[in-house]
């Protein structure tokens, strides 16, 4: 190595080193910097719920110092499901987003993912991806005892929650109870629906080749009349850990949507697009763990579109 060269070079790096001493030192970026690039939608929840926030720990702080105990206080009404999806996509806290905007929020979600478009069909604006969540609503057909259910709403959504399908169903036979209280269906939405054979038809395309996900999603496919293979479906009622959570016994969405998810659903009449969403928030809450239990019995997951959509025995005359 020429010494006397290494020395003529490093001389002549003085001026560069000594300039870039000058220059302040990098800093990681601050909360408020990373919160600046993000979308205005999702800017402005933030501030605000980190505003609520701050004011919510120094009223119970103030409570507890009058009181010399922690101060009890009421419990938030619980968010709506599509306001849970949206707030775990954008890493806020479901509760603390409720406690700024309500549960009715009128909150600017991106509207044209997360909007509900009832009985618009196949959606024209939301992809399905490889993940999808089903619900359907029923009415009761035939004379009573023994009146039996028909499919009159299907509703799919897609791993974040948005809507890819959404429709009434027209019945073949003569409703005797709308069940409105509890499904929403109403005559004149019923006389709006497509008939069974297209929605079917819809909802096979959707499934080919799809993870399904559900709340006793059985009995969805069977009001469909269709199938889907094993080991590409996870029902949220099965789930070991959540039957768990509840003493062993088969859980109700509602129950888990608001024990595990802090959400409220089906406080009124069901909404199929929302209990839909709240089956796919339970399923990522766990997925590491539905996957797991799926591996034990099945193996590593794969997709077949020949069997997505295929039912043994389709051919047979079902009494819906």
């Amino acid at each position: 190595m020429d010494l006397k060269n290494l020395s003529s070079n490093w001389k002549k790096l003085q001026p560069t080193l000594e300039k870039d001493k000058s220059r302040p030192p990098k800093r990681k970026p601050s909360e408020d910097d990373v919160l600046q690039s993000q979308p205005n939608d999702v800017k402005r929840v933030k501030l605000a719920v980190k505003q609520l926030s701050k004011g919510l720990k120094k009223v119970r702080d103030d409570q507890k110092k009058d009181m010399g105990i922690a101060a009890s206080h009421q419990e938030l009404s619980k968010p709506s499901a599509s306001l849970a999806t949206w707030a775990e996509d954008n890493d806020i806290s479901a509760k603390d987003l409720t406690a700024a905007y309500g549960s009715s929020s009128t909150l600017s979600v991106p509207a044209s993912k997360y909007e509900d478009k009832i009985n618009e069909g196949l959606s024209s604006s939301n992809d399905a991806g490889k993940y999808i969540s089903i619900d359907c609503e029923m009415v009761g057909v035939g004379p009573a005892p023994g009146r039996e259910s028909a499919l009159a709403r299907v509703s799919v959504v897609n791993y974040h929650g948005q809507q890819i399908y959404d429709s009434f169903v027209q019945t073949k036979e003569p409703v005797a109870d709308y069940r409105t209280f509890v499904s929403g269906i109403t005559p004149q939405l019923l006389k709006e629906g497509r008939i069974f054979e297209v929605v079917q038809a819809d909802v096979a395309q959707l499934l080919n080749g799809k993870i399904l996900i559900g709340h006793a999603v059985k009995h969805d496919l069977e009001a469909l009349l269709l199938g889907h293979p094993k080991r590409d479906i996870r029902d949220t009622s099965k789930h070991p850990a959540y039957r768990k959570a509840v003493g062993g016994r088969t859980p109700g969405l509602k129950r888990l949507a608001k024990q595990i998810l802090d959400v409220d659903i089906q406080g009124g009449e069901h909404s199929s697009i929302e209990d839909a969403r709240a089956a796919m928030s339970l399923f990522r809450r766990e997925k590491e763990g539905f996957e797991q239990e799926h591996q034990k019995n099945w193996g590593a997951p794969r997709y077949t579109e020949a069997t997505a959509g295929s039912k043994k025995g389709r051919g047979k005359t079902k009494k819906r």
